[in-house]
């Protein structure tokens, strides 16, 4: 039996020319919420491609074989770059304090290459059972002052979770992100009991983890969100407006917006700027002017030509 009418719905998976898409609205058929598509061959996106995360469209419904066609795709909020998921609502960073060892440079990295998404981003450190009770607080004031309340979990004590989970289930579209090793994959696979993606251990030689998730894919947790995993070590490559950095430091833009700071230009980068009111003793600071003096010559080069 085949249903004509126009349905939204969100892509969870793509593989070739094909998509498994979910309805938006899972009353209209029941059980039968997921069906396997491919686009309206008269269908034509001007190049655009369809991503993990995409809303579309979709007729033709035969809910005997679960088929369907793709007949329009939806104007996207975001997409992130590699890999390619659309949409997202919120970024998980996620890193361990032990092996591998929390490198703070990459930590900065990362944060700022999910605050460029423009969405929600939280920290989250995995194998904190490594450390002590001490450490664990040291590093929670410290990530405080760089502007994040960072979500610490022990993967060997599943209550640790129940907070974390709780809070996914409140998100529209989350996302975990951070390099190989850390425990994206185990800490998935505790969110999603029965999913049981492949772990492997760290690498003795490298200190590195091993890239074991192949696929894009989003996972529905409550009624209306969903988690993805994303395979191997993943970031937003930083190719940013060299004006845009002071907005993505929450100690630069929380000075601005919540004590009123204002500096005598209002393209004011933070450096040694005439008239710059800007308190430069956070931590972070070092990170941010390498950011820029690294990204400056480029910038102006660019204006140049």
């Amino acid at each position: 039996m085949k249903n004509n009418s126009k349905y939204l719905a969100l892509v969870t998976k793509k593989f070739n020319e094909y998509f498994l898409v979910d309805l938006k609205n899972k009353k209209n058929f029941g059980k039968s919420e997921r069906f396997l598509c491919k686009v309206r061959k008269s269908i034509n996106f001007k190049d655009q491609f369809i991503y993990v995360g995409d809303e579309v469209e979709i007729d033709n419904i035969d809910l005997s074989s679960k088929r369907a066609l793709i007949t329009s795709l939806k104007k996207r909020k975001n997409l992130l770059i590699r890999p390619s998921v659309a949409n997202i609502s919120n970024i998980y960073l996620i890193f361990s304090v032990k092996e591998p060892e929390l490198n703070l440079s990459q930590v900065n990295r990362f944060l700022i290459s999910a605050e460029s998404m423009g969405v929600e981003v939280s920290l989250v450190l995995t194998k904190c059972d490594l450390i002590s009770d001490q450490k664990r607080s040291f590093l929670i004031d410290k990530f405080g002052k760089w502007g994040y309340q960072i979500i610490t979990l022990n993967l060997e004590k599943p209550h640790y979770l129940k907070n974390l989970l709780d809070e996914l289930k409140q998100k529209k579209c989350s996302i975990f992100m951070g390099p190989s090793g850390v425990g994206k994959t185990t800490l998935l696979n505790k969110i999603l009991p029965g999913l049981d993606n492949n772990t492997a251990p760290v690498s003795n030689k490298i200190k590195r983890g091993k890239n074991t998730t192949r696929n894009v894919e989003l996972f529905s947790i409550s009624n209306q969100s969903y988690i993805v995993d994303t395979p191997g070590f993943n970031m937003q490559p930083l190719e940013l407006d060299i004006r845009l950095l002071p907005k993505l430091y929450p100690e630069i833009y929380k000075q601005v917006i919540d004590k009123g700071i204002t500096c005598k230009f209002r393209d004011c980068l933070h450096l040694n700027d005439e008239g710059c009111n800007l308190n430069r003793s956070f931590e972070r600071y070092s990170f941010y002017k390498e950011m820029i003096e690294s990204s400056k010559s480029h910038y102006y080069q660019n204006q140049e030509d």
